[in-house]
């Protein structure tokens, strides 16, 4: 889960092309970190299917306008609205406001569908890292309401999604330094005091193991999940390949073989650019079609 580059935040997405845009819509009142931008496709009228982006940063850095919403914005020319989403980073709140907000920002988008011109029947989540994690948690765990926090608005609206696209996101934070013991391909420091892991639970991740199974998008797995699109490079020196090969298995277990895509990116590290590639966006939009278009 990469912090930005020496000196600054990640550069930003390039969205001067994109029409019809509102940009840092408070979807909760709480923190300043709860807004989102909208992004309509310039061309087709709606409602669109929304592509909720979810960015990462180890839970500590990142914004929903860095460079991470690209591939994300390939959606737009496949006729969905986009929507990027700040939510509660590390330093200001920990486990489980994230997912808290992920959830409220579902909500909201729910609520003011027909003012933007949003689909609020199909609703998907796509994130790396850390936001592939939150995605992932947001699949899993629809109707946990200790994820939720109503208060934060909209408590009508339903937060479940259509389908999942999870990149190279942690899973089993406690497996982590295992896996590269195992592996040898990354620093198995994830369960030191300081890792973004534990900044994230607001203690040692081994000293709080029923808040880290609380963060693990497996707790929750149920057959009426989503379905998910999971991708992950094979030389990831950040997050264990492992995390989403077992995760893979764990939804296949209870969803079926036929809702699960796993796909291992030979040579691909920890945000690599192999994700962004157009042939690779392709894929992954291919899927979102199958699942938000039939």
């Amino acid at each position: 889960m990469p912090a930005p580059p020496t000196g600054g935040e990640m550069e930003k997405a390039n969205t001067a092309h994109i029409k019809q845009k509102w940009l840092d819509v408070p979807y909760a009142n709480l923190s300043d970190a709860q807004k989102l931008d909208i992004y309509l496709p310039n061309e087709g009228k709606g409602p669109f299917p929304v592509i909720l982006s979810i960015h990462g940063g180890g839970f500590m850095f990142g914004d929903k306008a860095d460079g991470q919403l690209t591939p994300m914005l390939e959606g737009l020319n496949r006729g969905y609205a986009v929507v990027g989403v700040n939510y509660r980073l590390s330093g200001e709140a920990q486990f489980p406001k994230q997912i808290n907000d992920i959830k409220a920002a579902i909500r909201w988008i729910r609520a003011n569908a027909e003012r933007y011109q949003l689909n609020p029947d199909k609703i998907a989540v796509w994130g790396g890292s850390a936001g592939g994690n939150l995605s992932a948690l947001a699949g899993t765990s629809a109707h946990v309401k200790d994820l939720e926090d109503l208060t934060l608005g909209n408590p009508e609206q339903s937060s479940q999604v259509k389908a999942v696209v999870d990149w190279f996101g942690p899973v089993d934070f406690l497996k982590m330094d295992d896996q590269f013991r195992v592996s040898g391909k990354g620093t198995p420091n994830h369960n030191n005091a300081d890792s973004f892991e534990s900044k994230l639970i607001g203690k040692q991740i081994t000293e709080a193991p029923e808040l880290v199974k609380a963060a693990n998008p497996e707790t929750y797995i149920t057959p009426d999940d989503p379905p998910f699109f999971i991708q992950h490079g094979t030389e990831d020196k950040l997050v264990p390949t492992e995390q989403s090969v077992n995760f893979a298995k764990r939804l296949e277990n209870v969803l079926g073989k036929e809702k699960v895509v796993l796909e291992l990116l030979q040579g691909a590290g920890h945000g690599d650019p192999q994700f962004s590639k157009d042939e690779n966006v392709k894929k992954v939009l291919d899927f979102l079609d199958a699942q938000l278009k039939g």
